[in-house]
């Protein structure tokens, strides 16, 4: 199956769960990334049809309960949602890793493509005057940052494709170009990094996402070449990256009795009546900020103002992103 096909029929679904009532074919062409077309050409029309016919069938030969019916008996068209009873699975017992690992690919995943098309297409839901059940979103908003050659950077490396681009390092005055063959991308220490084969120094490299300026390029054909066997990223991140500095201290008020993560990893803290005084080290703010925002209102910084805007900022991107649109 197509990527573009696999984030359509992803789309479908999540419209489809997040409202109860039954949406007809053009509601759903209109809402729907991938399905839009112009209804007054025959030809246009029927090829989406094609399409949405196609894409029911692939629903239900993968288990998901499509419905048909209507939403009153005044409708003359047919609808369609999915019964979330029915497509919920049961609770999976996971050991702590497992839920760990889990959790970083479902994160992974809502930024890293879907998030916004499924909330653009749920606004539209939202538009039309059909309601929509906010609990059934939040499994889509966008978590995890990532830097935006992600994305360009992982389907090189998924398709084998050696790839260029401008890359800055502190100690020089200004960016160098780089041939890679991508072996994959990985976050480690709170910042993402490609790792593959240097075509220019014929050895292993890997390369800070932020770092990167500009567009990845693609320059080679798909499966040109083989990533090396029990090919660990971390261990080549790690071994590149040394050890990391915190040079940054920050202090916070922690509530009594929470943020046990955060504790384990104090250089200082001082008890208070309600609050903890709470001294920590960092390396980057961005990094400091996010594992901060996680707590939420159990943690509040005193200090840095660089690291309490950082809070700040994240905090109202949250908020955002969570309003309901206001209609004119």
């Amino acid at each position: 199956m197509s990527r573009t096909r696999t984030e359509r029929l992803v789309n479908l679904v999540i419209c489809l769960l997040s409202t109860r009532r039954f949406l007809t074919a053009a509601q759903i062409a209109a809402t729907v990334p991938g399905y839009e077309h112009d209804p007054e050409d025959p030809k246009d029309h029927e090829a989406f049809q094609r399409k949405f016919e196609r894409d029911k069938s692939e629903l239900r030969e993968l288990g998901v309960p499509l419905e048909t019916g209507s939403a009153s008996v005044f409708d003359t068209e047919p609808g369609y949602r999915i019964a979330r009873r029915d497509y919920a699975l049961p609770d999976i017992p996971l050991a702590p890793d497992e839920a760990a690992a889990v959790g970083i690919a479902g994160r992974l995943w809502q930024h890293a493509g879907l998030a916004a098309a499924a909330s653009s297409g749920l606004a539209k839901l939202r538009a039309a005057g059909v309601d929509v059940d906010p609990q059934a979103t939040l499994g889509v908003e966008p978590i995890v940052r990532v830097d935006p050659t992600f994305a360009p950077l992982t389907a090189a490396a998924r398709d084998r494709r050696t790839v260029a681009f401008d890359y800055r390092v502190p100690e020089q005055d200004g960016p160098t170009s780089r041939r890679l063959q991508p072996w994959g991308v990985v976050c480690w220490r709170g910042r993402w990094y490609v790792v593959g084969h240097d075509l220019d120094r014929a050895a292993p490299r890997c390369f800070r996402l932020s770092r990167v300026v500009g567009a990845v390029r693609l320059t080679g054909r798909p499966g040109a070449y083989e990533p090396p066997r029990d090919l660990d990223l971390i261990s080549y991140v790690a071994r590149f990256s040394g050890p990391i500095e915190r040079t940054g201290r920050t202090t916070v008020l922690v509530r009594k009795g929470r943020a046990a993560g955060l504790r384990r990893w104090a250089q200082e803290t001082v008890p208070g009546p309600e609050v903890d005084r709470v001294v920590l080290r960092y390396a980057d703010v961005d990094f400091i900020a996010t594992q901060l925002v996680n707590y939420g209102p159990d943690v509040r910084v005193v200090e840095p103002p660089e690291v309490r805007d950082a809070v700040i900022q994240r905090l109202k991107e949250t908020a955002a992103r969570h309003e309901s649109p206001v209609l004119a």
